[in-house]
């Protein structure tokens, strides 16, 4: 499928990578590509990581309650303590 670029300023910098590097603009394109690809899915991954370990660590300070399913203790008239 055919990508079009509007964007005047785009194809501008297209033009001058590819004139740069002495690469055709769609091979320019597809390095610039495959730099950031592999730049920032690391990256992602990386920070996923970082939000489970945050997650699991706020649930290891949770204290434990002696009864999970009711917070709540009760004395010998049913009322809350």
């Amino acid at each position: 499928m055919a990508l079009q670029i509007a964007n005047p300023v785009v194809v501008a910098k297209i033009e001058r990578l590819a004139k740069a590097t002495g690469l055709t603009k769609t091979a320019a394109v597809e390095k610039a590509v495959e730099a950031l690809l592999e730049h920032e899915t690391p990256n992602q991954i990386g920070d996923i990581r970082g939000r489970m370990r945050a997650i699991l660590a706020q649930i290891d300070r949770t204290p434990d309650l002696p009864a999970p399913f009711d917070p709540l203790e009760w004395d010998e008239y049913g009322l809350p303590r």
